[in-house]
């Protein structure tokens, strides 16, 4: 008989690439979060993943195949792990949402595309469960941005059907949510979060990030340069938008970068760059919002969490475990819900997010080998 209640894995590596976020979750009679863990990449992993993303021109078909197989091996780990940990069987999951590992999304263009790694039928085979997969794709086909996927979740489970509110992702690239009653749900990226924080951290001190936003707050928001990186065209262009670290890195930044600049006075730019694009387009689509809940890594930046309340005195700035979901895992959730829409034959995109020209069912099934 099956499973009225089933689990569902939900499994993601987000632009930052420092690891997998896995949970295990039930969405019957409510959301409720079995079990979260994350799993750090080893470190020579992870360059290699940064390396890839970075240098897309460049890279070997060899090197793109192990790749794609060693980060689906490093997802099944973390499931079994999640698994183990939980006493859960596998046979109680009724299926593993994995987002995989972003290393190209160019949605625009003659020829758009998105790109994310982790080979799901290693998944399968290794977990025994059936894995959805390739969940961008479908909406890129069909005109849309493939991003954000997540703000049909918001929507789902994190809307107030009284009051306006936003929810913001802040990973490598920030996201916006707009939750307002009686209209349609908005989301977009806003620009860099993380990513250009962290990788200006690796080149001038060697450590993957600013821990606590410490040394941006030790530095001086030049207004110049924050201006310079302010007038690029992707903040002022309007939604249905998407963008990742492909577009913001460092190459993007030398552009912009006048030559002696103090080091740390580039990343408090940097992180003010952050507080400010989001500022700026929740002041433009939604000036009527007054709660804001933010997830994911940046979270954990108090000197970023200070410069979005200086720059939103108006507005009451929580982190989602106000609303009951955890600010590490809610990505990662949001997969695992989007593998149960797939099973279920319910599209997963919102049109009025990402583009589309239409409702779509998003990912692939891979099937696990056995039944």
């Amino acid at each position: 008989m099956r499973d009225q209640n089933p689990l569902y894995l939900g499994l993601i590596s987000g632009t930052s690439a420092d690891g997998i976020d896995a949970v295990l979750v039930r969405f019957a009679p409510s959301l409720k979060v079995v079990a979260a863990q994350t799993f750090a990449y080893p470190d020579p992993l992870r360059e290699r993943i940064v390396a890839f993303a970075r240098n897309d021109a460049t890279v070997t078909l060899t090197e793109f195949g192990r790749l794609d197989v060693e980060i689906g091996e490093r997802f099944a780990d973390a499931a079994l792990a999640l698994l183990r940990e939980t006493g859960a069987n596998a046979r109680s999951v009724a299926a593993i949402g994995s987002h995989g590992q972003t290393v190209c999304h160019r949605p625009t263009g003659p020829h758009p595309f998105t790109l994310q790694m982790g080979d799901p039928g290693v998944i399968a085979e290794r977990t025994g469960i059936a894995t959805v997969a390739d969940f961008r794709r479908a909406d890129v086909a069909a005109g849309g941005q493939g991003a954000p996927l997540l703000p049909a979740l918001h929507a789902a489970v994190l809307a107030d059907a009284a009051a306006p509110r936003a929810i913001l992702n802040l990973g490598g690239i920030a996201n916006l949510t707009l939750l307002v009653p009686g209209r349609p749900v908005l989301g977009f990226d806003t620009g860099p979060a993380n990513c250009l924080m962290d990788a200006w951290s690796m080149r001038v001190r060697g450590t993957p990030r600013d821990e606590g936003g410490a040394w941006a707050r030790s530095g001086r928001v030049d207004d110049a340069l924050l201006q310079r990186l302010l007038d690029d065209p992707y903040f002022a262009a309007a939604p249905p938008k998407s963008t990742g670290r492909e577009y913001f890195n460092l190459d993007w930044l030398d552009t912009r970068l006048p030559g002696g600049m103090d080091p740390a006075n580039v990343q408090a730019t940097l992180l003010r760059l952050t507080s400010r694009s989001i500022a700026d387009v929740l002041h433009t689509q939604a000036p009527g919002i007054r709660g804001l809940y933010a997830c994911g890594g940046g979270v954990h930046n108090g000197t970023l969490m200070d410069a979005l309340r200086g720059e939103l005195p108006d507005v009451q700035l929580d982190t989602t475990a106000a609303l009951g979901l955890d600010p590490d895992f809610v990505e990662a959730v949001g997969f695992a819900w989007l593998a149960r829409a797939r099973l279920e034959n319910v599209p997963g995109n919102l049109p009025s997010v990402t583009g589309a020209r239409g409702p779509r069912v998003l990912g692939g099934i891979y099937a696990p080998p056995f039944a």
